[in-house]
Order: structure tokens, then C-alpha cells, then sequence
């Protein structure tokens, strides 16, 4: 019944509350990339959805446009500065996601949205993570964030499926206080975070 008729309206009030509340964060994160990392402050990228349907999520930019002598973007490790690992550490880069829990695209607890490039190398299981909202914060990040294997993240959406309560999510919210405060177990895509997903299932089929 929570799952059916509650949730949404609560990641509705909640995320309207948070945005209410953090605007003078939001608005200064806002100024504050302008100036570090450039413009569009806003990163925007498509990520499947509830039934796989595609959204375009938002989060502030980390990185720069750097280009090499060639005219190609820098490798990613090479173009995070160490505002952008601010940002990143203390998760307020993913702030922006607010507004796509308020649009109904997202859920404030979930499996995480991954790339769109990803779908075609999931198993049927693994699918089960798109039958609910993706999510700002998730069972695999109160578990080990990106300090765990794909299987592992995975055997958490899945088990977040299989169990969505109210106190399920209560705890979620705030296990997820405590992560971020830690600032512990985060990767930095492109320098220390696992590797692909399609990469890493196509290895493993070799």
C-alpha cells in the first residue's frame, strides 16, 4: 500500500521542502560552478527510468571542457578539478536531482540511474531495478556506495524492489546522513570508480 499510494506524494512534498530549504545552496553551488568550472552549470544526461522509460537527470558539472592540442576532451581524471571532488565528496553535486524527483522522474530512494548504454547487458533479474523510480539514494549506497562490485549493487536494487516499505526507506534516508557526512567510499568516474558496466559484463562473458 506504501509503494501504491504513498510514496509518491511523499518524494513530492519532501523534494519540494528540500528545495525550498537548500536554495541559498543550490544558488550558490550555482554561482560557484559558473565561476570554477564554466558553463552549462547544469550536466544533463539521459538515464532509464521507471520501466526503462528515458529521462534527462541533472547535477551539477564537475569536470572542465579541457581539450587536448587535437581538439579532444581531456580524460576525465584529468579534467575533475578539486572543486569538482568537493562537490562529488559531499554528494551536492546531486542536488539538482530534486527537481527530477518533483517532475515524478525519480524517487528520493531507489536503485540508482544508470547509463542508457547499460540496458542492452542486464539480466532478466537484473531489469527487476526498473520496475520502481530510480532513486536520489539507494540500498547499495548505505551498503559500500562505489566501494562495491556490480553484482553487489545489484543484489541491493534488487532486494530494495522486493521490499519496498515505509521503514525501509526511513532508513535509507537516514543511513544516507551518515554516508555523506563520511564521505567515504566514492569513486570518481574515469579515475577510481568501477569500471563500466557493459565493460565489465562483457569480460566476463569472454
Amino acid at each position: 500500500m506504501y509503494k501504491r499510494f504513498f510514496k509518491r506524494p511523499m518524494d513530492f512534498i519532501l523534494s519540494l521542502l528540500a528545495l525550498v530549504v537548500l536554495s541559498p545552496l543550490l544558488i550558490i553551488s550555482a554561482i560557484l560552478v559558473r565561476i570554477k568550472l564554466g558553463s552549462p552549470v547544469i550536466f544533463k544526461q539521459q538515464r532509464p527510468g521507471l520501466n526503462e522509460k528515458i529521462f534527462t537527470i541533472y547535477k551539477f558539472r564537475t569536470m572542465t571542457d579541457k581539450k587536448d592540442s587535437d581538439g579532444n576532451l581531456l580524460p576525465d581524471g584529468e579534467r575533475l578539478t578539486d572543486f569538482g571532488r568537493f562537490l562529488r565528496k559531499t554528494s551536492i553535486d546531486e542536488l539538482p536531482e530534486l527537481f527530477n524527483i518533483l517532475n515524478g522522474d525519480m524517487s528520493i530512494v531507489g536503485p540508482r540511474p544508470l547509463a542508457v548504454s547499460y540496458l542492452p547487458y542486464y539480466s532478466q533479474e537484473e531489469r527487476k531495478r526498473h520496475s520502481v523510480r530510480p532513486g536520489l539514494t539507494g540500498l547499495a549506497q548505505v551498503n559500500g556506495r562505489n566501494a562495491i562490485t556490480w553484482e553487489e549493487k545489484f543484489f541491493y536494487d534488487i532486494q530494495y524492489v522486493n521490499n519496498v516499505t515505509f521503514y525501509l526507506d526511513f532508513s535509507i534516508i537516514t543511513k544516507t546522513i551518515f554516508v555523506v557526512c563520511k564521505r567515504t567510499n566514492i569513486g570518481e568516474r574515469g579515475v577510481d570508480a568501477l569500471t563500466n558496466f557493459n565493460e565489465h559484463r562483457r569480460r566476463s562473458s569472454e
